[in-house]
Order: C-alpha cells, then sequence, then structure tokens
C-alpha cells in the first residue's frame, strides 16, 4: 500500500475527500449529491443524545452499504465469541489466572477466525457490558469485512514476523472512512457498526481486543494534573478518505450481532466511500507518545495515572472499561517499595504483555500472554521481584524501566471467564506458585529498637 495520510486529534469534527469536491457543500443530503454519490449516515449514538456527546457521520459512497442480499447465520465451524455472559457459557472464579503466548496457527486462519472470547460481563443486547478477546491470524481477509454491531472493538496488535530491531508494519485495517497502518506498540479503535478487513503485510499477528457495549472511548479527564499529560488529542490519528469502486462478485459482510456471526453477500467493496465527514471514526494511536505521571516522592501512584481511554458509566469515577498501560518511565520515589503494592481491589484487572517485561513480574508473564485477577481477588508482585526489591534497601537510586510495555483492561464488572480459555493447553496452572514463597519478615523490636523475636 502507499504511505498514509491520517488527519490528528481526538473528538473532532473531520471532514475528508479522495476526489475533489465530492463532499457536499451546504447540506449533508442534497436531492442530487457531486458525483452522483450516495449520502448515507452512521450513527454511534442515539438522535437525541446531548450535542457534546452525539456522535454521526456522512459517508458519501458509490453504492449505499443496505445493497447487500439477506444475512444468514455464519456455519464455519464452532464461534468461540460471546457477548452475553451467564451460567450457561461461562464461569465466574475468584482464582488469580495467567495464560501463555499463545501458538501461531498452522492452517490459514484470518481475523475473523482467530478471534475469540477470553472473558466478559453483561450483554450487548442490555447494552451494558464488556467483552476481553484475542485473535491470532496468519493470513489477510480476502474478499471480505468485518464489523461488530454489539459494540467498540479496541485493538491492541502484539507480534509481528520481523525481528525487534526492525520496524513492524502490524496490521492494515481498511475501514469504511480509509487505511490504518498499526503496527505493536499501537492501538486501533474501531467503532460500533464501522466495516473493516485486516490485512498481514508482515505475516503472521497476535493481539489483544476489548470490545465495550452500550458506550465508547474516551478520553480520561485529567483532574490536578490540569490542561496537558497522558494521552494528547493531537496523537490520535483519523484516516483519511480512499475508495475501492471495484466490481467485487461475492464479497461478503461479517457482522457480529448479539454475539452471533451473520454473513451477507454484495458485489460491490465496502470500501467506496468517496468522501466523509463528522466525528463517529475510526482512529489509531501510538502508546509511546503517552506522557506519563509519575510518584516524585514517595509511595507508588494507583494504576489510574497511566489511563489512556476510558469508557464511563453513569456512576461517576467508575469505569465500565479502562484501557492503562505501563510504559518506560522513571522510578524515584524514596523509602518506597516502588513496583505495584499488593492489593484487592473492587475493580477486575486483565493484563496483557506487548513487548519487554513487566516490573512486577520477573518469571511467567511473557509477551503475547495475559492474566485475570477478578474483584477482590488479592494479587501483586511476585516472591522474586519482592526480595530482589527490597534488598536493593532505601539507598537505590533512580532507575529508570525500559524496553517494556504492558496494558490493562480494568472493569467495574466482575468478569465471566469463558469454557474454553479455562480448559486451553496455555493457561498458566502454576501462577499460584509465584507468590507461594513470599515468607515473613516480621520482627518484633522493643522501643529501643532492639530486635526480640523473628517469625518465619
Amino acid at each position: 500500500m502507499d504511505d498514509l495520510s491520517y488527519q490528528s486529534g481526538y473528538g473532532n469534527t473531520f471532514s475528508s475527500e479522495a476526489l475533489p469536491g465530492s463532499l457536499p457543500a451546504t447540506q449533508n443530503s442534497p436531492l442530487l449529491c457531486p458525483n452522483s454519490l450516495y449520502a448515507e449516515q452512521i450513527s454511534g449514538t442515539s438522535f437525541t443524545s446531548p450535542r457534546n456527546l452525539n456522535l454521526r457521520s456522512w459517508l458519501y459512497r458509490i453504492k449505499p452499504s443496505v445493497t447487500h442480499e439477506p444475512f444468514k447465520p455464519r456455519v464455519k465451524g464452532k464461534s468461540f465469541l460471546l457477548s452475553e455472559f451467564n451460567q450457561c457459557n461461562s464461569s465466574a472464579t475468584p482464582t488469580q489466572l495467567r495464560w501463555k503466548p499463545i501458538d501461531i496457527p498452522s492452517s490459514p486462519t484470518d481475523f475473523i477466525d482467530g478471534l475469540f472470547t477470553v472473558c466478559g460481563a453483561g450483554s450487548s443486547f442490555l447494552r451494558h457490558g464488556f467483552a476481553i478477546h484475542m485473535y491470532t491470524a496468519n493470513k489477510s481477509m480476502e474478499n471480505s469485512a468485518f464489523c461488530s454491531a454489539d459494540g467498540d472493538f479496541l485493538v491492541v496488535p502484539q507480534k509481528g514476523t520481523l525481528d525487534d530491531d526492525q520496524i513492524q508494519q502490524g496490521l492494515w485495517i481498511t475501514t469504511e472512512c480509509g487505511r490504518l497502518q498499526v503496527s505493536p506498540g499501537e492501538i486501533a479503535v474501531l467503532p460500533q457498526g464501522f466495516r473493516f478487513s485486516v490485512d498481514l503485510p508482515d505475516g503472521p499477528s497476535r493481539g489483544y481486543v476489548a470490545e465495550i457495549f452500550g458506550t465508547h472511548f474516551q478520553l480520561p479527564d485529567l483532574g490536578p494534573i490540569g490542561a496537558n499529560g497522558l494521552a494528547a488529542p493531537r496523537d490520535f490519528l483519523a484516516p483519511t478518505a480512499w475508495f475501492d469502486e471495484s466490481h467485487r462478485p461475492g464479497y461478503t459482510i461479517v457482522q457480529k450481532f448479539g454475539g452471533e456471526l451473520f454473513t451477507a453477500k454484495q458485489d460491490f467493496s465496502p470500501f467506496n466511500v468517496v468522501a466523509w465527514h463528522g466525528n463517529y471514526v475510526p482512529y489509531k494511536y501510538d502508546l509511546s507518545k503517552f506522557c506519563p505521571y509519575n510518584t516524585v516522592l514517595f509511595d507508588h501512584s494507583d494504576p489510574s495515572i497511566n489511563t489512556v481511554l476510558t469508557a464511563p458509566t453513569d456512576k461517576p469515577g467508575v469505569a465500565l472499561l479502562d484501557f492503562v498501560i505501563f510504559p518506560p518511565r522513571w522510578l524515584v520515589a524514596e523509602h518506597t517499595f516502588r513496583p505495584p503494592y499488593y492489593h484487592r481491589n473492587c475493580m477486575s484487572e486483565f493484563m496483557g504483555l506487548i513487548h519487554g517485561g513487566y516490573e512486577a513480574k520477573a518469571d511467567g508473564f511473557l509477551p503475547g500472554g495475559s492474566s485475570l485477577h477478578s474483584c477482590m481477588t488479592p494479587h501483586g508482585p511476585d516472591t522474586k521481584t519482592y526480595e530482589a526489591t527490597i534488598a536493593r534497601g532505601n539507598e537505590a537510586g533512580p532507575f529508570r524501566i525500559k524496553d517494556t510495555m504492558a496494558f490493562m483492561f480494568e472493569s467495574c464488572l466482575i468478569p465471566r471467564v469463558c469454557s474454553w480459555a479455562l480448559e486451553s493447553p496455555f493457561m498458566d496452572h502454576d501462577y499460584y506458585q509465584c507468590w507461594i514463597g513470599l515468607r515473613s519478615h516480621f520482627k518484633r523490636e522493643g522501643k529501643d529498637g532492639d530486635e526480640r523475636n523473628d517469625i518465619h
């Protein structure tokens, strides 16, 4: 593909045309659109949502998206996708869970066939909840496009096939608004209803997907931080218009609807949008541009300080799902246990690792792997990390965490875990062992500081 150009900004009202003069000048839906295009609106919120929350875009296309045969259930193999979580299809467990990196399939597998649900909560039918998926793929999508009618997709690519010192293109994602190149270390958000196709220029790919029902991602409020910091709006990139006008017999639209997959045939590409304008649009973000804030004197900041995007609930400060990262940064806190502290949380935390290591897990948590610590389940640094940290003592100087990028999907809802994830050969059944070696360092001291007892 050609080098891509993007439009910069988060939440902007954009406009783009691949063919000059294709956007109507003074209205959205004239009797005859320029270049005899069809006008079509895609709405991400209800028509009557408040103006500051209202999301919609106008697409000017060669043929409207309604021009297809009826949808039919997709019968290709067993589906491992869910969007409604209950006792019949998933399990609740408070146990700390961890999975090793999943192998790339040996048989030809595209993004759709390589997508499977790990856990989630709520229901897409009730428009409240989330699902966490993973994908492995080794071939590009051919003459087909995918979309989720259930919710927004936040895609986190983790692996291409090139060496670490080479640039990995990762995924080429073609959308109705244009094309996105999304490399490992970047993310893409594909809003509910948008059709897209995933190509793999580097070969096999693996990654994570968070899907949210009934709301959309937005930038978190900054509070006392002030006007700047964390993810800057200008670093989010939306595509520019690009279109495919070729005849495509047998083109397949695969739609995720209520967690099930349906297909419809048409004879043209859905990426026939010559021009568009609006604020409902796919976008990408480079995680290396995140500006972290951190402790500058003592104690360890809560992980919420690293929130890139949030999907809020009606309750202030409580997220349906936060996307949090743990990027390279300096640790300078004095007289402080610097790794994440041991804790139990009313939120549930699903973690993944894009590259490098994670500061709280010296062993076992690998790039492409994942872990789940559910509501009020205790977790924290493993034995090796704890012992190494306290051995440095209070004289440890500033230390830079580098060559790493971990992330967390955090939700106020309690996730249920899919049976295939619990039965996966990649489940790390020895995960609990990483804490078993933690021993008592308790010392009873008198008022003068003399040691009176040492219990192990």
